[in-house]
């Protein structure tokens, strides 16, 4: 089993940055393939950002050239960075880990409990 603790949400303005963190403890070799999902209120879960065992990184459209996903292996954590938020970002960030490349789908074995962001205009 392992346990994720994400970390690094908040509220800021359009336009601003914000770094999430996501730590991973336990049977870390579950984490081989990890991502990063939101939801915001009435709305379904999305993929925001993928990292596969391999390194290859999937973005939702939305995002791309705005996050970034990186992890420190030796730290065990992934971040996401998030610049030039938009209101339409509000939502609640988690992440995920697995043993498989979901790429975006909410298909992973484990989940964070979330961190929240707020982006007013």
């Amino acid at each position: 089993q392992v346990h994720l603790v994400d970390s690094g949400g908040g509220s800021v303005q359009a336009g601003g940055s914000l770094r999430l963190s996501c730590v991973a403890s336990g049977y870390t070799a579950l984490t081989a393939c990890m991502g990063w999902f939101r939801q915001a209120p009435g709305k379904e879960r999305e993929g925001v950002a993928s990292m596969s065992d391999l390194g290859m990184i999937t973005y939702l459209d939305s995002v791309e050239g705005r996050f970034t996903v990186s992890r420190d292996n030796a730290q065990n954590t992934l971040y996401l960075q998030m610049d030039d938020l938009k209101p339409a970002d509000t939502a609640r960030y988690s992440c995920a880990a697995g043993f498989i490349d979901y790429g975006l789908r909410p298909l992973y074995q484990a989940w964070g409990q979330g961190t929240p962001v707020t982006v007013s205009a």
